[in-house]
């Protein structure tokens, strides 16, 4: 029998198991090579960037982290501060960065679930330019007052704003922070002022100078001015109170069950980051951020653990997280653009 070339290209179930057996190599030669990858992983020091000055809550966790981290991969990790646009700026640099395991981010509700909402145009798709690692730790919002203001609890505020404009300053317009003063103003109809400004240390410096009224951020970066009484604490905006403020009673209990607002952080890579990295980065995160000694430094400044299992996992509490704080955008209208 004559051999034909051409009936053996043109037919159709050849050209599928062809085509199919190429798949399965492409698959087996790429798995391979991230392996080998990773079994050299890490060989030199790793950068953390962190989208948002020195002082505030990611930098705070980055740095009682990023040592721990160091020890357990064998190699530095290095924070590196890249701020601007509400962290935009520096998650922007981390997902287009080589996908290589060498720069990572320790993102945050802000940049990755809540600007996809606030932002007119994003440089990245946070779901699909990154991929998530796993979180390290979670913290409340804290609303809190110049010890000038003459209230010491919720409804007292709320109270005042029914009588007058009532300044609340944050890190940043289109952020958690924003989103929680708008949250406030929803839930209790007062004179709620929003006042951004370019990063927590602004915003706190000009709250304890007494040029605004008071503050809602993250805890870790008001708990040294709430401890040395430059500042008054309100209220934890969450269900349950501070381990280090347990005297502060949360919104819930003071009768504004709305106004609900934790952050979280967690570690992000460049999408494509081959997946035995990516395992090797999940436990060594888990294990230090689960740590006694990191339990207790995060503690200390009013940040708890908070891991996922798998990196799935966390995907997942992505995708609820861009939704909810999606329609909280949607409803109050916030903008940081």
């Amino acid at each position: 029998m004559k051999f034909n070339p051409i009936q053996l290209s043109s037919g159709a179930p050849s050209r599928r198991r062809w085509l199919q057996a190429a798949a399965s190599a492409a698959l087996v030669l790429a798995t391979a090579g991230g392996l080998a990858q990773a079994q050299d992983y890490p060989s030199r020091p790793i950068n953390l960037v962190v989208g948002f000055p020195p002082g505030g809550s990611n930098d705070i966790v980055a740095r009682i982290l990023a040592p721990r981290l160091g020890e357990a991969l064998g190699v530095p990790v290095v924070v590196v501060n890249k701020p601007g646009s509400n962290a935009l700026i520096g998650t922007e640099f981390v997902a287009r960065a080589a996908p290589d395991g060498y720069t990572l981010t320790l993102g945050s509700a802000s940049p990755l679930v809540i600007s996809p909402a606030t932002y007119a145009k994003m440089p990245f798709d946070a779901l699909n330019d990154l991929v998530g690692i796993t979180t390290v730790a979670s913290t409340p919002e804290l609303v809190a007052v110049h010890p000038s203001v003459q209230v010491k609890t919720m409804q007292e505020l709320i109270a005042l704003s029914k009588t007058r404009e009532v300044t609340l300053s944050s890190s940043g317009n289109g952020g958690l922070p924003h989103l929680a003063i708008e949250l406030l103003r929803t839930a209790t109809q007062g004179k709620f002022l929003h006042v951004p400004y370019k990063g927590a240390g602004p915003a706190v410096t000009d709250t304890v100078g007494g040029h605004v009224d008071g503050v809602i951020m993250d805890f870790p970066a008001l708990q040294a001015m709430v401890a040395d009484g430059k500042l008054r604490p309100i209220a934890i905006t969450n269900t349950s109170r501070a381990p280090s403020l347990p005297a502060t009673p949360t919104s819930v209990e003071q009768g504004v069950p709305t106004l609900l607002a934790f952050n979280w952080f967690a570690v992000m890579a460049p999408a494509k980051t081959p997946r035995p990295i990516i395992d090797k980065l999940h436990a060594a995160l888990v294990k230090v951020a689960q740590s006694p000694e990191v339990k207790e430094s995060m503690l200390k400044v009013g940040v708890e653990p908070l891991t996922h299992p798998t990196p799935e996992a966390f995907a997942a509490f992505m995708r609820e997280e861009t939704a909810r704080w999606g329609q909280v955008a949607k409803a109050s209208g916030a903008k940081a653009d």
